[in-house]
């Protein structure tokens, strides 16, 4: 990932969630859109203007490209960044490699090669000094949640003994995610700040750390993170009539985990790549996210 650019897939705080809100504005089509903040967004807004589509919304194909487009060129920077951090951490265990990823795409903290070494030994040995270290690149939400974030992976990884290597396999990665949720289907001892994001991000980071088998995924399994911008991506494009059912959940990524949301979401997802050309489902999953974002620094991305 060039300097110039923070590719994050979380929600930017509820204030910034709010202020979006109050700008919603009905379209002349009759759907709730957000002002438009980067690309995807004003093209999308441009596509509902002309109709054609379903019950006067925009033309499906259209859209379709357009998502594609979209997550294919913010994919390449996540590639990009993936690949510089599996090759600086060969010698880490590629599982905490991951999981630190999901925290910067998740934007709390920053995406800085540091920052995953400190996570890295905060996951492999449990100290106060690297501990103290990884909090320190905490965003505008503070140190908190990246310290029971790690709280929470540490017991997670204690519970749930991952293979060395990452799998090689959809189905095998697939599996994985499978024990990984399997402690967290237990409410009352789920780790805290382990959400939809937590639960799941750490498996989107291992398909950016294998290219080649990313780009065959069309459905879901590996599961991808439902929630924030891709919840309120999803909801704009059932509202458009891109999409015959509306995302379940909701647009916070740090709400508690709900394991159908997780499918239902992703299946909605599978749907749109389903009649793409030459799309894999990180490429929706990120025009999605696209779509849905209020993040200030998306116009740039």
């Amino acid at each position: 990932m060039g300097s110039g650019a923070l590719y994050c897939f979380s929600t930017v705080g509820l204030s910034e969630h709010l202020n979006a809100c109050l700008k919603l504005r009905l379209h002349t089509r009759g759907a709730y859109m957000p002002q438009p903040i980067n690309d995807t967004q004003r093209e999308f807004e441009k596509l509902c203007q002309l109709g054609g589509g379903a019950k006067g919304g925009p033309v499906r194909g259209k859209v379709l490209d357009l998502l594609e487009a979209s997550g294919k060129r913010l994919n390449a920077t996540a590639y990009e960044a993936m690949q510089a951090q599996m090759q600086e951490c060969v010698e880490a265990n590629p599982w905490h490699v991951c999981f630190a990823m999901g925290l910067s795409w998740g934007h709390l903290a920053k995406l800085d090669m540091n920052f995953t070494k400190a996570v890295i030994r905060t996951l492999e040995n449990w100290n106060d000094d690297d501990l103290k270290e990884a909090c320190s690149y905490h965003l505008e939400r503070g140190p908190e949640p990246i310290r029971q974030s790690l709280v929470g992976g540490y017991n997670l990884f204690d519970k749930v003994l991952l293979p060395p290597k990452l799998p090689i396999t959809l189905e095998a990665l697939g599996a994985q995610q499978d024990r990984w949720l399997a402690p967290l289907s237990d409410k009352a001892s789920r780790p805290k700040y382990i959400g939809s994001w937590n639960a799941t991000a750490m498996f989107m980071a291992a398909l950016f750390a294998q290219p080649e088998l990313a780009k065959i995924q069309r459905k879901p399994r590996p599961v991808l993170p439902p929630g924030g911008p891709v919840f309120s991506g999803l909801r704009m494009l059932a509202d458009a009539h891109i999409l015959l059912n509306q995302p379940d959940g909701g647009a916070l990524d740090d709400a508690p985990l709900e394991l159908g949301v997780l499918f239902i979401n992703n299946q909605l997802l599978a749907t749109l790549c389903e009649f793409m050309s030459d799309g894999c489902l990180l490429d929706v999953h990120s025009g999605v996210y696209m779509l849905g974002t209020r993040h200030p620094n998306s116009a740039s991305w």
